[in-house]
């Protein structure tokens, strides 16, 4: 076994108790880490679709302070995570590059909310998904991916303005890299749909 393959999780199965399954779906710039949240979270070996970028792809999917990215994913990711003994989500990544756009109203069918990744370096890719979903009304959160060679340290609620976001979409940090931290991402997003789907019930 070779050290990649080592250290992948090993195959963790359903509890008994499960019985509520979530999809959520990670939408956002091509670049920003949805494949590395998916894999950092995921419970089970995570399905991918990444290949190597070739020259084909040169002036077609922009990678301007992409500079170390080499592969990128041409279908979605998946992966699950147990949140507890009853609930469980589906992660579903989609693939950032404006061609694969088509791919997304259809992946968003049957979704209960969505994670909206962001790189500060590339605001502007955020725009998209975010009317996409609002498009779809599909609840979301929005978590800053926070990369080692951003400079700018914009603040929450800088981003926050910059994106046009209402008060009332969560906005975290986050470190796609770290499982504690994309689980944080994870839970404040049930958290955001629980208090959604109270307010509906409170609503006469």
């Amino acid at each position: 076994m070779d050290s990649a393959t080592s250290e992948l999780p090993a195959r963790t199965p359903l509890t008994d108790a499960a019985e509520t399954g979530l999809k959520i779906v990670i939408v956002g710039g091509f670049g920003v880490g949805k494949t590395t949240l998916v894999r950092s979270v995921s419970e089970i070996r995570p399905l991918n679709t990444e290949e190597v970028m070739t020259q084909a792809g040169v002036g077609v999917d922009e990678t301007a302070g992409l500079t170390t990215k080499t592969t990128t994913t041409v279908a979605f990711d998946f992966g699950r995570i147990s949140l507890s003994d009853r609930v469980v989500l589906y992660l579903f990544g989609a693939p950032g590059q404006e061609r694969f756009w088509f791919l997304w109203d259809r992946l968003f069918s049957g979704t209960l909310g969505a994670v909206v990744l962001v790189d500060t370096r590339r605001m502007s890719e955020s725009w998209y998904a975010i009317d996409r979903l609002e498009h779809h009304r599909t609840p979301f959160v929005v978590a800053v991916n926070r990369f080692d060679d951003d400079i700018s340290a914009f603040s929450l609620d800088e981003i926050r303005q910059a994106l046009s976001l209402p008060e009332h979409v969560p906005l975290i940090d986050c470190d796609a890299r770290v499982r504690s931290s994309g689980k944080n991402v994870l839970i404040a997003l049930v958290d955001h749909l629980y208090e959604l789907a109270m307010a509906r019930e409170l609503t006469p």
